[in-house]
């Protein structure tokens, strides 16, 4: 590399321009369905009940009057012409509001079907206090469109969005709703308005992901370059890692671009944590090429030495980092496949342009020795005399802390939550956990119930068996409101009957439920039909279940009691199992958490195999699964000590720190075999020559990847946040076990196997 050091960086800068040229066609993906594979049960059932009855996702305009009264003049001027706004939505094909709820009234045998809300009688406080008067008896509309307290209403556009260009699409339907509701409260002093919706969840992702990147790859690379400066005392050292960091990160994205895969939320974090790994390889190369030089070698010879002595080290940590993030390939999530690929890319450009680009570099830089610039090497001494001294307290230690962590992991819950996927700092997190208190709840499930024979919607049979399934539901306490078909059927009874409360029943007969549905129908202005509610054979029909923010867990218990009282109250209804965002959420978790465990054991007994062939000691590659498990333990015993619920997010952080602390594992085996190998040191001192060697770029490293991670905590995105903390915690912990955990089982069980055998003449 040296001798032809011109030509290896020309080389390296063709490669790295034509690797990341992918960027260009980079994809972002706007929708929280990417977290689903296209073979996801709940997906597909997802699908079916929208090719069914239409797409569900929404754009929903919360009406919050500063005087408490959904129902005031002002607020239904405002209900009224937001109605108006939101046909005009892009995308838009249904409008549902106070303003335009279709109220039905009979005289004689004519039924009239009519807005609830007349706009030329809004000043007339009879009529106003008639128009809540119904809307808080209606099932359709409390606790939906106005809820339950008569303070907030809702002007909900539901939108057909298009397969392709959606990126562009929900940014157009987002900008016109924000427009829409600032435009609203300029024309109605004293009105709030909030919006909210799944369209805006997409969107909010998007904004999300750019403003992380915007702020933590800059920080981050600041961050590093001031922690490397402070840590390697050279500006030289500090430019050329700085060099290798941005190059690195351009080959992964360009490579995973080119490997067809799409930038989404969840991959954000992809080169802040390249940037970390590179780190984590040049500090290693920096350290012995410092520590040559001020042995008097020259810089050339210090380079050569630098690389012969980590060249093996390097590369099998790089191999085992690579397989970790590989091993994410396990989860049944996809974004985090990618994100495990994008990484690996980025590890295997690191390790090349470490052991090319950057010797070549350095010998054209001007990298001195300083003097007494070594503070850490005395203390490296004194833990590595104290670890030794007391190894048996060390491992006895240990085994008490693990085992009280064991006993901590359980306690841990999965819980995933689509909105609180964002910070709480963010406006739609603010607004949505609004509606979660005031309105219809966060958690929503889907059901398509299917009548036995064709056509058999309006038997009154199944119909009863509908309206029983949905009043339990509304008896659940988490419930907030239940949308079914079987209101209308009532009301429409009821309105054929005079309006008489005792009439608000289900259709005595099929026939007259279907001369209801027809006359009904006939009624109904343009866009506001049934077909969201009623499949087109009239064979099923839609029930909505909207509730409190619940866990992953409650979401599973609640819907297992469903499809039991179903089964049991209700055999001549058969339903499709539950779907919706927050069934999509909760079922995938427990499939990923069984899907990861794999993972991680797969790529722990590959990382075993790799260091006992690299290493060529059965006793070492064993004694590495100790110091790369516990940690994870370790992570996952505090963090259920003190939040206790995991998601998506975290149940890949094993596998994707398996592969990251396995780095300094790998370092300092491979300066204490060699010294065991090659020096013929006895185990006691090629653990002091351990710490010696590679103990302070371990703690160089950790330091850095810790405060990498911790950048992520501000990220808006939750899950973002919670990897940062998370891994953070496991990097930290992983230098503890290697620089205690590790040396203590390495004396041990060779004081052991020289105890039994009486011979280490030739260790293996």
């Amino acid at each position: 590399m040296l001798a032809h050091r011109w030509p290896v960086i020309l080389i390296t800068l063709l490669w790295v321009a034509a690797a990341s040229s992918g960027i260009a066609r980079l994809e972002f993906s706007a929708n929280y369905r990417i977290f689903f594979d296209e073979h996801n049960p709940q997906l597909q059932a997802l699908e079916e009940l929208e090719n069914t009855y239409g797409k569900n996702e929404n754009v929903a305009f919360l009406i919050v009057p500063d005087d408490g009264d959904a129902t005031s003049q002002t607020a239904l001027s405002a209900a009224v012409w937001l109605t108006e706004a939101a046909w005009r939505t892009p995308y838009a094909r249904r409008v549902d509001s106070l303003a335009n709820f279709q109220y039905t009234t009979a005289e004689g045998d004519d039924l009239y079907v009519r807005d609830l809300v007349n706009p030329r009688e809004l000043g007339q406080a009879e009529a106003r206090s008639r128009i809540r008067a119904i809307a808080s008896s209606d099932p359709r509309i409390a606790g939906s469109i106005l809820a339950w307290n008569g303070d907030v209403s809702v002007v909900s556009a539901t939108i057909e969005l298009p397969d392709d260009g959606l990126l562009e699409a929900v940014a157009e339907v987002a900008a016109y709703a924000r427009a829409t509701a600032a435009e609203a409260e300029e024309r109605f002093p004293g009105i709030d308005l909030r919006v909210v919706g799944t369209v805006m969840v997409n969107q909010t992702f998007v904004e999300a992901s750019i403003r992380s990147q915007m702020i933590f790859l800059p920080a981050s690379l600041l961050l590093m370059g001031l922690i490397l400066g402070v840590l390697t005392r050279g500006w030289a050292g500090v430019a050329a890692t700085g060099m290798v960091m941005v190059f690195s990160i351009l080959a992964s994205m360009g490579l995973g671009v080119w490997a067809g895969l799409p930038f989404s939320p969840p991959i954000s974090p992809a080169p802040t944590i390249v940037l970390m790994i590179v780190v984590a390889n040049c500090v290693h190369l920096l350290v012995a090429l410092r520590r040559g030089l001020r042995t008097g070698a020259s810089r050339h010879h210090a380079i050569v030495e630098s690389i012969g002595l980590n060249l093996q080290p390097v590369f099998l940590a790089s191999l085992t980092t690579a397989l970790g993030f590989l091993s994410m390939n396990f989860s049944e999530v996809p974004p985090y496949r990618h994100l495990g690929i994008f990484v690996a890319f980025g590890v295997g450009a690191s390790f090349l342009l470490s052991v090319t680009f950057l010797p070549a570099l350095l010998s054209l830089l001007p990298v001195r020795a300083t003097e007494g610039r070594r503070l850490r090497a005395p203390l490296m001494k004194l833990l590595a005399d104290a670890v030794l001294r007391y190894r048996k307290a060390i491992l006895w230690g240990w085994l008490v802390v693990v085992a009280a962590m064991i006993l901590a992991v359980p306690r841990n819950e999965l819980n995933d939550v689509l909105v609180h996927f964002f910070d709480e700092s963010v406006e739609f997190r603010q607004d949505t956990d609004f509606m979660d208190e005031r309105l219809s709840g966060n958690t929503l499930l889907e059901y398509s119930l299917h009548a036995p024979v064709e056509g058999g919607v309006t038997d009154p049979r199944f119909l009863a068996g509908v309206a029983d399934f949905a009043e339990w539901y509304r008896q659940q306490p988490p419930v907030r409101h239940v949308a079914v078909v079987t209101d209308t059927f009532q009301q429409l009874n009821k309105s054929m009957h005079g309006d008489d409360p005792a009439a608000y029943r289900i259709p005595k007969s099929k026939e007259l439920a279907a001369q209801y549905l027809v006359l009904y129908e006939l009624s109904l202005p343009q866009g506001l039909n049934l077909n969201n509610q009623i499949d087109r054979s009239r064979s099923a029909t839609r029930v909505t279940i909207s509730a409190e923010t619940l866990s992953s867990q409650e979401v599973l218990d609640l819907n297992a009691r469903a499809e039991a009282w179903l089964k049991e109250n209700a055999p001549q209804v058969a339903s499709v199992n539950a779907t919706g965002p927050a069934a999509l959420f909760a079922y995938i978790g427990q499939r990923n958490i069984r899907a990861m465990v794999v993972g991680t054991m797969v790529v722990l007994l590959a990382i075993s195999a790799v260091l006992l062939f690299a290493l060529r000691s059965l006793r070492l590659g064993v004694v590495s699964i100790v110091p790369n498990l516990v940690p994870a333990i370790l992570g996952f015993g505090v963090w259920g000590l003190t939040v206790a619920q995991v998601g998506l997010s975290l149940s890949v952080v094993v596998a994707m720190t398996v592969g990251i602390v396995v780095d300094d594992t790998v370092h300092f085996l491979s300066k204490y075999h060699r010294a065991r190998r090659d020096d013929g040191l006895s185990p006691e001192e090629a653990v002091r020559h351990a710490f010696d060697t590679a103990g302070e770029a371990m703690f160089t490293t950790t330091v850095v990847l810790v405060a990498g991670f911790l950048i992520l905590v501000f990220s808006p995105f939750v899950p973002t946040a919670q990897v940062g903390v998370l891994t953070a915690m496991i990097i930290a912990f992983a230098l503890m076990a290697d620089l205690t955990l590790l040396p203590a089982l390495l004396t041990t069980v060779e004081a052991y196997f020289d105890k039994s055998f009486r011979n280490f003449s030739n260790y293996p």
